[in-house]
């Protein structure tokens, strides 16, 4: 079986080589679709080996999408964005996959760096080279509309996942989304598209949670709910629609409504990857009640799903800590920083735990990593912490 990348682009200069070396190795053919690049995207995409084409942009990415499957040649196709990058270790699962012959389409997991809410999303993005997929919405376009229609048609064809994070995905950092002005943008284009499809429970869901991450809190309330009545049995997007209206009434303080919506998410029959971000925040709201078995059982169950989710390690070291359970508090803490050495704010708690247990000499160590990682990230931390310590004597 051959496989093809398929990708549109424009002005990604800066993330395109690494996107591409990613997959070079994989792929039989790499396909980038230029849609207007005043950088030297097509120049280097063509360096690195990519079979350019160009397309005038029509502010319509589902149109700009099916005009690169034209040029793919493979029997499966591979979708990526510049801002995406295929992890190696999933490159045999990915090859066995598509040497089966019942898959229409695989689903991949996409771990979300930056993004502060769901660390993990699912997305169709490999698929087989079949006449009738297509892409549909002018924003966030998928195909999993035109594959609905296939099944009905060809029923022996099945979709399927690979377990693990297949794709890296850095465009959810607040520098690229600022840099790229995308909030604006994907507003526009779904608003455009809602007017015509009122009942279409994933825009609504995008749209939504877009509402209420731009504090339009009521606005995308409304659109949440009415998704949810319009989802039916799509669990992805009812876990979507639920957990972002945990998210919205949490902003208005009504937390006990966040609890039960986050609660409803959780339930749902959808990969345990995706839950992470439900589990994370009904955690924190039971912590913050006052709840903290509850609260340390989310948090376990975040590390069961995922053993090196570092907010799971640091919400439960958060959880002894107000237990004081110290020796539990220090060894959770120390996950979180094994697992991500810049973490500053699991040096600081680290270091008061350790001055509670007695353990001066590394309290002050601790304290001295947080208040350097601070001083590059937080530099006005860096000095409450510094004139914390100096009051105390510890410094």
């Amino acid at each position: 079986m051959t496989l093809s990348l398929c990708m549109i682009v424009k002005n990604e200069a800066t993330t395109l080589p690494k996107c591409l070396n990613s997959v070079r190795i994989v792929v039989d053919e790499m396909v980038v679709l230029d849609t207007g690049s005043i950088d030297r995207t097509p120049n280097i995409a063509q360096q690195l080996g990519a079979k350019v084409h160009h397309f005038k942009w029509c502010n319509d990415f589902s149109a700009a999408r099916n005009e690169a499957l034209k040029y793919v040649t493979g029997d499966w196709i591979l979708v990526l964005d510049a801002d995406e990058t295929l992890t190696p270790a999933i490159v045999p699962q990915l090859r066995e996959a598509i040497a089966r012959e019942e898959y229409l389409l695989i689903n991949l997991v996409r771990q979300e760096v930056g993004a502060e809410q769901s660390p993990y999303s699912l997305v169709s993005r490999l698929f087989r080279n079949h006449p009738d997929i297509r892409f549909d919405r002018p924003y966030h376009a998928l195909v999993d509309d035109s594959v609905s229609a296939i099944l009905t048609k060809e029923p022996h064809w099945q979709i399927g996942y690979l377990p693990g994070v297949a794709l890296v995905h850095t465009g959810y950092q607040k520098s690229a989304i600022a840099q790229n002005n995308k909030y604006a943008k994907a507003a526009t284009a779904m608003e455009g598209f809602l007017a015509t499809h009122p009942d279409d429970p994933y825009v609504c869901s995008k749209l939504g949670a877009l509402y209420v991450e731009t504090e339009k809190i009521t606005q995308g309330m409304e659109l949440l709910r009415h998704g949810i009545g319009a989802a039916e049995d799509n669990y992805d997007i009812l876990y979507e629609l639920h957990y972002h209206l945990g998210i919205a009434y949490s902003r208005l303080q009504k937390f006990p409504q966040a609890i039960s919506h986050y609660k409803t998410a959780i339930k749902l029959p959808i990969y345990p990857m995706l839950k992470l971000g439900a589990y994370n925040n009904l955690g924190n709201l039971l912590k913050a009640a006052g709840d903290f078995n509850g609260a340390k059982t989310a948090y376990a169950t975040t590390l069961k799903i995922d053993p090196n989710f570092v907010f799971g390690h640091y919400n439960l070291a958060m959880t002894f800590k107000a237990l004081g359970l110290l020796t539990d508090a220090i060894a959770y803490y120390q996950n979180a920083i094994a697992l991500n050495p810049n973490y500053a704010e699991a040096y600081q708690n680290l270091g008061v735990v350790l001055l509670k247990a007695g353990n001066h000499q590394d309290s002050l160590t601790a304290f001295k990593k947080a208040i350097a990682l601070h001083e590059r990230y937080n530099p006005g931390e860096a000095k409450r912490l510094r004139q914390g310590l100096q009051e105390m004597e510890l410094m």
